[in-house]
């Protein structure tokens, strides 16, 4: 065990992914508006991640092809290749342009809760960051940045850890948010958002593919399913712990997370004056490097879909990773506050969850690619009722905004 504890990786990238900037502002406002009442969706979350994410690095590891690359060369003799290409195709470019959108928000209010809030500030945040992000991605150096940012992400997750002490939230109250699963009037778009912002479907791509690099054939599975057991386990926890941080801090002094300076305000109990650089700073690092993430994850899945030659050096694939950065940045500009903006790409993302879940259920079925390592019963039950929950879910906010 602690052999495979050592051999920790890929698994820590998708931690990584989903701990940005949308989990900090979706998990604060949760906490904040309905204390320790939705704590339920994020361990559905925190499990449905688990279960969803290791069928993905199983299918990497033993055929050693991405979710992207497998789905092609499935439809290839399908009458329905095209549809169903341009469906996953689609969804995927758009709920990461919209999720790429959060991310630059999230650097940006980062930015602001240190140097002030005016829209200026935020416009120029947004273009600053995202030419970064692009820089980065085009000369390939962004790893050792990366590594550099995920530690300041690290210290504002010690922080909620260290603040959720001091506060001492009611451990009552908790308990039954935890085993309790209820929807409070007006938090249906808040759940979703809280299952999007944890269980990413880009992250289903960017793990079939980063397991390939560090595993080479189905004997590394136990290294496999320990290393994104307990990376995102942990993850889960973190989540749970900044939601539960907001509800002792925030909600039960009856303050309304809307904007950075709220957002900073549930550290003070600890932090005092110094609370808005430690947000800052951290938000920033999360949102510049969910930034980087994003659009690598849709280059890698695109060029997998389409069967672009050359990888991460075609032209393709830059134009692709360009191009999402781009959209973030219309969609980051159009004067929307950027909670909001944070708030409605983790949405997108929750509405999406069904459509890619559904494809890597249907490709880890597959006996000629998995052999006795396609999906037993039990994996498939799991599965589909994450589909079920997720598309239901779904299915209720958009008829509810429908009337």
């Amino acid at each position: 065990m602690i052999k495979r504890l050592r051999n920790i990786g890929p698994g820590a990238l998708v931690t990584a992914a989903f701990i940005g900037p949308g989990t900090v502002t979706a998990c604060t406002i949760a906490g904040a508006n309905f204390g320790f009442a939705l704590i339920w969706a994020l361990v559905f979350a925190t499990i449905a991640t688990i279960i969803l994410q290791e069928m993905s690095a199983r299918l990497g590891v033993v055929t050693q092809k991405g979710l992207g690359e497998t789905l092609a060369d499935l439809l290839a003799q399908s009458v329905w290749k095209w549809p169903l290409i341009v469906l996953v195709g689609l969804a995927l470019y758009l709920g990461n342009a919209a999720y790429e959108a959060g991310n630059l928000s999230g650097a940006a209010l980062g930015i602001a809760a240190i140097a002030g809030e005016a829209q200026w500030v935020f416009n120029l945040s947004i273009l600053g960051i995202a030419s970064l992000a692009a820089a980065l991605l085009l000369s390939g150096s962004y790893r050792v940045i990366e590594r550099a940012l995920l530690v300041l992400v690290g210290i504002m997750a010690a922080a909620f850890v260290a603040t959720f002490a001091i506060v001492r939230p009611d451990l009552g109250a908790m308990f039954s948010g935890l085993v309790t699963p209820t929807i409070p009037e007006g938090a249906m778009m808040t759940v979703v958002a809280l299952i999007g912002t944890t269980v990413v479907p880009y992250n289903l791509f960017l793990h079939s593919t980063a397991v390939r690099q560090k595993w080479s054939s189905a004997h590394n599975l136990g290294a496999v399913r320990t290393d994104t057991a307990v990376a995102i386990g942990l993850g889960g926890v973190i989540a749970i712990l900044i939601l539960s941080t907001s509800a002792a801090s925030l909600f039960s002094a009856g303050i309304e997370a809307t904007n950075a300076a709220d957002m900073a305000s549930q550290f003070e109990p600890l932090f005092g004056v110094y609370s808005k650089y430690l947000l800052g700073v951290g938000l920033f690092a999360a949102g510049l490097t969910s930034a980087i993430t994003a659009p690598l994850a849709t280059g890698y899945a695109m060029t997998e879909i389409l069967k672009v030659k050359g990888g991460q050096s075609s032209i393709a694939f830059r134009l692709i990773t360009l191009s999402v950065i781009a959209i973030g940045v219309l969609l980051s500009l159009t004067g929307t506050k950027p909670i909001e903006i944070i708030v409605l790409a983790q949405l997108a993302n929750g509405l999406l969850l069904p459509i890619i879940a559904a494809f890597l259920l249907y490709v880890v079925n597959r006996r000629e690619l998995l052999g006795r390592f396609a999906n037993g019963w039990l994996a498939n039950a799991l599965g589909g009722i994450v589909v079920l929950i997720a598309a239901g879910l779904g299915l209720r906010l958009v008829l509810t905004a429908l009337g």
